[in-house]
This record gives C-alpha cells, sequence and structure tokens, in this order.
C-alpha cells in the first residue's frame, strides 16, 4: 500500500463513523452469529470493513457475480478484520505497528515476543487474519474463515476469485 494511501486510510479512520444505512448493510449481509464479532473490532476497523465490503460488491457487480457470490464476498469483506478487537489495537496503535513493521521488521518481530501492550499490538496487527479465522470457525462460517485466513499472504496461482477480489478491495481501502 503506497503513502498516500496510508494517509486516506489514517484520515478515514479517524473521520468516518458508520451510519444507519451502515447498519443495515451489515446487519443484511451478516448472519446474526457474525454481527457480535463485527462490533467486537474498533470503530475505525468497522469503518475500514465497511468500505472494503462497500468496494468489493461494486468488483463483484462489475463481474457479473451471482448472487450467493455475492452475499459470500460481503461476509468475508465484512469479517476479514475480526481478529483485531477494540483495546487490541486503536488507530495510533495500527499506525505504530505498520511503521515499526515497515522501517525496523526485526525490532517489530522481538516485541511481539514481549507480554506488553506494543508486543500485543504488533503481534495482533501480524496474526489477526489467522486469529480472525479461528473465531469464525468458533461460529461455523469455515468457508468464509478459509478465505480470510489467507487475505495477507502473497497471491498464489491456486487462489480463488473470492480471495483476490477480497485482496484487491482491501488495498484500495
Amino acid at each position: 500500500m503506497s503513502a498516500a494511501q496510508r494517509v486516506r486510510q489514517f484520515v478515514r479512520a479517524l473521520t468516518q463513523h458508520l451510519d444507519e444505512d451502515d447498519r443495515r448493510f451489515i446487519y443484511l449481509h451478516l448472519p446474526g452469529r457474525a454481527v457480535p464479532l463485527f462490533y467486537a473490532m474498533h470503530p475505525a476497523d468497522q469503518v475500514h470493513a465497511r468500505n472494503v465490503a462497500y468496494t468489493a460488491l461494486d468488483m463483484a457487480r462489475a463481474q457479473n457475480f451471482t448472487r450467493e457470490q455475492k452475499e459470500f464476498l460481503m461476509r468475508c469483506a465484512l469479517l476479514h478484520d475480526v481478529g483485531r478487537t477494540k483495546g487490541d489495537l486503536n488507530v495510533m496503535g495500527k499506525v505504530m505497528a505498520v511503521l515499526m513493521r515497515h522501517y525496523a521488521p526485526g525490532l517489530a518481530k522481538r516485541w511481539m515476543q514481549h507480554r506488553d501492550p506494543i508486543g500485543h499490538a504488533l503481534y495482533v496487527a501480524r496474526h489477526h487474519a489467522e486469529i480472525g479465522a479461528v473465531r469464525l470457525r468458533a461460529i461455523g462460517l469455515y468457508e468464509e474463515a478459509e478465505v480470510i485466513v489467507h487475505h495477507h499472504e502473497p497471491e498464489t496461482k491456486g487462489d480463488s476469485e473470492m480471495l483476490r477480489l477480497l485482496r484487491a478491495a482491501d488495498e484500495r481501502n
């Protein structure tokens, strides 16, 4: 993600909020058992997930996805960051984690081993896809978990169209 995209993401995190239309969209596209996972995320992550979902929906419409494919993609987009919850990473924690992992990856990796708030934040930033997949499997969303667990991994030839589209929508937001 470019520096300009990171700045835009930061500004959105500070200025955007969910409205009633967004809440209806979330309830429409998530099964009831998944809604608490969505709302357990930090509000900035909720806004990010909403933006990813809207982008993914536009991309799916352009590719003539079926209704079922769009619904699956919406669930994946809305839930792709449920491995991060309120208290794990606030906006400044995410900024710190991104900067440390980019500019001081060795230090970030060592600090992840610490049981302090910074180490925890770095650990969650690095492993939130796996953490989220475990949470999704626990509520029976196995197929969504299988996509989400891989959404930060490098692209491979065997990746599903859903995973590729989720990555692209996430990258744009």
